[in-house]
């Protein structure tokens, strides 16, 4: 069983789902929830808990412009590459970005830019693990679930970001 809660945001709607174990999925406005694979719509029960709360808490400081990092309890399920992935994006620093080929050199293999991208594509947790700091080796912006004026704004949000050397 999941809960569910709903906030505006300045770049739309976001739903968070929780469960006993930590944050399933961030997901934005309308996105259809089959696109986490491990959650079945009759298992969202609308409600907030005491980690919704401080989710809610920490995605509205990050708004605000007075929180950087998150501190949360997270439980995305995904392939282990995909888990691979997903923490290298947790450890780009807010403010920064890295391209999809740095992304994959950190994973041990400069070849998998494209599987990179691909499970960046599946990350559950938006904002929280932020996909949104990895753009294109030429510094411009690709695919985002949201799409590319979110992923801008989120960047601009966080100050002018520079590429990782």
């Amino acid at each position: 069983m999941f809960h569910v809660t709903t906030i505006d945001t300045p770049v739309g709607e976001l739903r968070i789902i929780g469960g006993e174990r930590g944050l399933r999925a961030i997901l934005w406005g309308a996105e259809d929830v089959a696109r986490i694979a491990s959650i079945d719509e009759e298992d969202l029960h609308e409600g907030r808990t005491p980690l919704l709360d401080k989710a809610v808490e920490q995605l509205e400081e990050y708004f605000a412009g007075t929180r950087r990092d998150f501190d949360l309890p997270l439980d995305p399920l995904g392939t282990p590459f995909q888990q691979s992935a997903w923490m290298v994006l947790r450890t780009i620093p807010y403010g920064k970005t890295i391209s999809y080929g740095q992304q994959a050199r950190q994973l041990g293999d400069p070849n998998k830019a494209r599987a990179v991208g691909a499970a960046n594509g599946k990350n559950p947790l938006s904002i929280v693990v932020p996909c949104h700091r990895v753009i294109g080796s030429g510094g411009q912006l690709t695919g985002f679930a949201a799409g590319l004026d979110v992923k801008s704004w989120l960047l601009d949000h966080e100050h002018q970001p520079r590429l990782i050397a």
